[in-house]
């Protein structure tokens, strides 16, 4: 399973950009890779695996700003098309787990 963070979080104030930084870091810190600048992804093992983070996002997300998760298979994934200018740019590749 795939997990999409995506959100829209004010930077106006100060203290509103620290929030979202904050916010980007603890997702970088947990494994996602950025997508785009307010998407992140990570590949999980199943979507047993993905409920332990509904929750600690949750609990994470700044008090302003909106915040969705979206959590797809990983066949459903495979079918994206991404473009960067007219050029199709490489999929994000995760890292092999090895399961014995």
């Amino acid at each position: 399973m795939w997990m999409m963070v995506l959100f829209d979080l004010p930077v106006v104030e100060k203290q509103d950009r620290k929030a979202a930084t904050d916010f980007r870091n603890f997702l970088l810190d947990h494994g996602f890779s950025m997508v785009q600048f307010s998407i992140y992804i990570k590949l999980f093992s199943g979507k047993d695996a993905c409920e332990k983070y509904y929750g600690l996002i949750k609990r994470n997300i700044p008090a302003a700003g909106k915040v969705d998760i979206l959590t797809i298979t990983d066949r459903q994934y495979s079918n994206i098309i991404s473009y960067e200018g007219r050029k199709k740019s490489k999929k994000i590749q995760p890292e092999q787990l090895l399961l014995f």
